[in-house]
């Protein structure tokens, strides 16, 4: 059981102060995403350094809310904290931190702030009950001594999988490029022969800087191997012109840079490859060609705004997305909340999440950027008539013609079908 040992004078109410312990955590069970995302918030207010990326912050808010319910279940219960294991999303966290580098004592100053947080909640909760005064004093107890032997154990687990994984990260050429290329990134004066040697990759060049992930975590070795694959076939694709550049960003994503022959653009037609070339689970963003050093940072800078797109757009984000595709949808990603309303105001009740939307929002989009009915039938594969008879119903739906106001119509179809969702108003509304 947990350690409850307590003062002579609070020992006669031991078992009330833990019946009322129990009543507390039960009351907050149904309570934990909202507290989750309390903790989650002051994380990240407080410690800019674990503001890495939008798939680090998810990584880390499942984390907190595995945390959150196995502590709350564990007060309810009254479980022994020697049977107590890190969640699983907690530990992958850890192990991401070691990826990045990040300071152990980042990750021991997180869990201190969240087992303040949430021992801050079950106190507001024990005062909300009215039990006698020695009552709740005794379970204030015990809560603090419990909260504090979770918080205790889970850190040492999670601690002890970064160091494991931080062992096996900082060993071998990875770790080496990953510092060499943090350093480009950042603007640093490096020395650029030997920059380039340690690397095995000319910088004084033009390049396409890409950015590649799977969805599902498996075994690191074999997400990565998967992700240089892509990367390979995106660079055949791009015809490259020597093999890409590849790091490890974490044990499911990578950076990467294609380099291409002086003035060389990308393929007229994209670079959309077919599923089996992806490989299903993975995404690939890139950036615009790019030359010398400041191109390096310059086009990964671009794949990172993809990537932001990409990941807002949840499901229906395409598998290849280049960033001359969706240049003013990159920037417009940067406030999710006010594009959503532009685009809403925009578009009227056409903004809405429906299938015969989507279908129509297309058909104009692809009309306005054909210049007219026929071209856009022949791109659609559709009678003429047929793209007449859409547009007009969009128009109706609207509640007014897009010709007046064409480009704010197009941009916003253009944010439609990159951010989907993320954008669109739910179905009901």
């Amino acid at each position: 059981m947990l350690d409850t040992r307590q003062p002579a004078a609070q020992r006669a109410d031991g078992h009330d102060a833990a019946r009322l312990v129990e009543e507390v955590a039960g009351a907050l069970v149904d309570r934990g995403p909202e507290i989750s995302a309390d903790v989650v918030a002051h994380l990240l207010r407080e410690m800019p350094e674990l503001r890495t990326g939008e798939r680090d912050v998810g990584l880390l808010a499942a984390g907190v809310q595995q945390n959150v319910a196995t502590l709350l279940h564990a007060l309810e219960h009254d479980i022994d904290r020697s049977a107590i294991e890190a969640p699983a999303a907690a530990a992958a966290y850890g192990r991401r931190l070691a990826q990045r580098g990040t300071p152990v004592v980042a990750l021991e100053r997180a869990y201190r702030i969240s087992h303040g947080d949430v021992l801050e909640h079950c106190c507001a909760q024990l005062a909300e009950g009215n039990a006698d005064g020695a009552v709740t004093a005794c379970a204030a107890v015990r809560m603090t001594r419990a909260t504090f032997a979770y918080a205790d154990r889970v850190a040492a687990q999670v601690i002890e999988a970064y160091e494991a994984e931080r062992h096996l990260w900082g060993n071998g050429r990875a770790a080496e490029r990953s510092e060499r290329v943090s350093m480009l990134l950042a603007g640093e004066d490096v020395d650029v022969e030997a920059t380039e040697l340690a690397l095995g990759y000319r910088l004084r060049r033009r390049h396409v800087g890409v950015v590649a992930w799977v969805d599902e975590a498996g075994n690191g070795a074999t997400e990565l191997a998967l992700l240089d694959r892509v990367v390979g076939r995106v660079a055949e694709r791009a015809g490259a012109a020597g093999a890409p550049l590849f790091v490890p960003r974490d044990a499911t994503s990578a950076w990467a840079w294609v380099p291409l022959a002086s003035g060389q653009a990308l393929p007229e037609g994209g670079l959309e490859l077919s599923a089996q070339d992806v490989e299903e689970r993975a995404h690939v963003v890139v950036g615009d060609p790019e030359d010398n050093v400041d191109g390096f940072g310059r086009t990964h800078r671009q794949a990172l705004r993809v990537e932001a797109v990409a990941l807002a757009a949840g499901a229906t984000r395409r598998r290849v997305t280049a960033f001359a595709d969706i240049r003013p949808v990159a920037l417009m990603s940067a406030d999710l909340d006010g594009t959503r309303e532009w685009v809403r105001e925009t578009l009227g009740p056409l903004a809405a999440d429906t299938v015969q939307n989507a279908r129509l929002r297309e058909t104009v989009r692809i009309y306005l950027s054909a210049g007219g009915y026929t071209a856009a039938a022949t791109r659609l594969i559709v009678h003429t008539n047929t793209v007449h008879y859409r547009v007009q119903k969009a128009e109706e739906v609207r509640g007014r013609p897009v010709a007046p106001d064409r480009l704010e119509v197009e941009l916003a179809l253009l944010a439609c079908r990159w951010l989907g969702a993320a954008v669109l108003q739910p179905a009901a509304a």
